[in-house]
Formats: C-alpha cells, sequence, structure tokens
C-alpha cells in the first residue's frame, strides 16, 4: 500500500470507483474493532453477472494503475454472482443483488459501524480526478 493510503482511504477509492461505475447500494463495514479478518468491507450489488464480472475488474485495475495497490486474494465464481477482492485491510464484496438479499452481509455484520457516504466521499476526491483518464 503506498505510504499515505491508508485502509480508511482505500476503501472510500474503491466505494468510488463502483460508484462512479454504477453499482448499487455501496457501504463500507467498519470492522476492525470486530474481527481480525481486515478494517473494512466494501460491499456492493449489480445488476448482472456481466456487471459483476466488469466491476470487478475495473476495481482491480484503477486501485493497481491509480494507487499503485495489488489485490491480495481474488476471489471470483464462475457464475459471476459475488466476487471477492481481498486488499488485506479492505476486502471488497460485490454480488448480484439477489445474492445480496439472501446472504444479509449488512444483517449478519449489523455489529459494524457504517462508514456515512459523504465521509467516504471526502476520503477520496482526489480518485474523482483519475475517472478522467
Amino acid at each position: 500500500m503506498k505510504e499515505n493510503t491508508t485502509s480508511l482511504k482505500l476503501a472510500s477509492t474503491i466505494a468510488r470507483i463502483l460508484d462512479d461505475n454504477l453499482a448499487k447500494d455501496i457501504v463500507i463495514l467498519d470492522i476492525s474493532n470486530i474481527s481480525i479478518l481486515g478494517d473494512y468491507f466494501v460491499i456492493a450489488s449489480a445488476q448482472s453477472p456481466n456487471q459483476v464480472r466488469a466491476l470487478t475488474n475495473y476495481v482491480r485495475e484503477n486501485v493497481k494503475k491509480n494507487l499503485n495497490i495489488n489485490v491480495t486474494k481474488d476471489e471470483s465464481d464462475k457464475k459471476n454472482r459475488w466476487n471477492l477482492l481481498d486488499y488485506n485491510d479492505v476486502i471488497v464484496h460485490i454480488l448480484h443483488y439477489e445474492e445480496r438479499e439472501l446472504y444479509a452481509l449488512e444483517k449478519f455484520w449489523n455489529h459494524a459501524l457504517k462508514v456515512e457516504r459523504e465521509v467516504w466521499l471526502k476520503n477520496s476526491e482526489e480518485f474523482a480526478k483519475f475517472n478522467d483518464n
């Protein structure tokens, strides 16, 4: 991770990438005080398996290109219904909206703090310029 890139900044930037590319219902959960898995989950929904795949690829490519951070673990199901990108402290879940409703990650992690949209937009302001490239 770049020296000046905190896990919140990375999560915020990923949320912005997803938002700018029409992902739905984007949520960042702060799991740092309740789990050893990481600091943040970024969860987003897509309307189709093709969109799940495209969003996953776009996040992976843009985080590498603009922040010089490689994904540590990449899990994509063959049907592109639930893809996961693991950046150590930030874990990204991109789900087809039906899987999102079925697995209800936010309900399972309801004791996690939610990072408000205004906060993640502010934390990723400098990333907005990358989308013009």
